[in-house]
């Protein structure tokens, strides 16, 4: 399976984001991927006011947008995440999706973890507009192998990526869109980690450069295989990286030093008097 992760700087110009992401996907599919991942929020960068203003339904222009070119290019596709207008809902949702090559739905993950932090000296508050999502999401490509959806901050979260493995993903998407600072010092060391301790394939996409409202993104996308070897990283500028996924290695790795298949379930109890 040949995978790829495109590297985008999105602003708040909705149109012109989707045209970047359009011409970068069309050339990731040309490298030869089947499957392709683009980063988050890739639909809007900007103040909250800005990605607010961005904000679609899932009927709108980016999903139809992704449904129509993964149909062109009879490509799986996780376009990355945008900020989703939920009917009924006070506060958006940080949605990723996965389009088959026929263009159908497969798969909607509402990233979990709110980045509200202070990095750098900025702080971050993503839960001032968007809601947490409460489900972990495993969908399927179109040959069959199972892929777990997660979002940029998730990353930080191991229990999210050893609930998917133990549901079986054996590919993780991570559409990212991790601040400069972060992606310098923890972004490689946490992707590779991913990969290493659920044996996975992981296809980390993130944004890159500046955006509106002094937000960096740091670059550096990644594809990473269960031995934690970096497939291809991304110079520092827009465009894609791909790779070849050996899923018969991915066997054999899970085989000879079958660390998921160790795992003690009767032996991992809360600390009693802790709260979850």
């Amino acid at each position: 399976m040949r995978v790829a992760a495109v590297q985008l700087n999105s602003t708040a110009d909705t149109a012109a984001n989707l045209a970047a992401a359009d011409r970068l996907t069309r050339a990731a599919a040309a490298d030869g991927a089947s499957l392709i991942v683009l980063p988050e929020k890739w639909t809007a960068m900007g103040s909250d006011e800005d990605q607010a203003a961005a904000a679609q339904p899932i009927d709108g222009p980016a999903v139809s947008w992704a449904r129509e070119i993964a149909r062109e290019l009879a490509v799986d596709l996780v376009a990355g995440s945008f900020l989703q207008r939920v009917p009924g809902q006070q506060k958006l949702s940080n949605t990723s999706v996965h389009v088959d090559p026929h263009g159908e739905l497969t798969a909607l993950y509402s990233k979990i973890h709110m980045f509200d932090v202070e990095v750098a000296g900025r702080s971050y508050r993503e839960s001032d507009i968007e809601q947490a999502g409460e489900e972990i999401v495993l969908s399927h490509t179109a040959d069959g192998t199972p892929l777990g959806l997660s979002v940029c901050y998730d990353l930080r979260f191991p229990e999210l990526y050893r609930i998917l493995a133990v549901l079986g993903a054996r590919v993780i998407a991570i559409p990212s869109a991790f601040t400069f600072e972060t992606t310098r010092d923890h972004w490689e060391t946490l992707v590779r980690a991913r990969a290493i301790e659920n044996q996975a394939f992981v296809i980390a996409a993130n944004q890159f450069g500046a955006h509106p409202a002094g937000q960096r993104s740091g670059g550096r996308s990644m594809i990473v295989d269960p031995w934690g070897v970096v497939l291809a990283q991304a110079p520092d500028s827009e465009g894609h990286i791909a790779a070849e996924l050996d899923l018969g290695r991915q066997r054999e790795i899970r085989e000879r030093l079958p660390s998921l298949a160790n795992r003690m379930p009767s032996a991992y109890r809360w600390p009693e008097g802790q709260p979850a």
